[in-house]
């Protein structure tokens, strides 16, 4: 079981692009994340928008109520609803929001 904050939530907190806000150019916009090892992942803006899905990914800091371990953290995203786990990223150490419209 892990526990953090919601992906959508810190993006939010950085001013990114939500809600019905979220369309047009705006619908180009992806975020990365990149772990420590140099693993990187990309998620759309919109499927972290709990306008448009519930996908609950999260940047966990505990698991079964202790903290990450080494080799896990002190971070790491969570993705609980993608049938494999590739796009989790552990030692979680950069979130980047891109948009590619011109």
């Amino acid at each position: 079981m892990y526990e953090g904050t919601s992906l959508a939530g810190l993006l939010k907190q950085a001013g990114a692009v939500q809600g019905a806000q979220l369309r047009g150019k705006a619908m180009a916009t992806y975020v990365v994340a990149e772990g420590s090892d140099g693993y990187r992942v990309i998620y759309s803006l919109a499927e972290l928008d709990s306008d448009f899905l519930d996908s609950e990914v999260i940047v966990a800091d505990t698991m079964d109520g202790k903290p990450l371990g080494e080799k896990l953290g002190p971070l790491r995203l969570v993705a609980p609803h993608d049938k494999r786990p590739a796009r989790w990223v552990r030692m979680l150490h950069a979130i980047q929001v891109v948009n590619i419209s011109k």
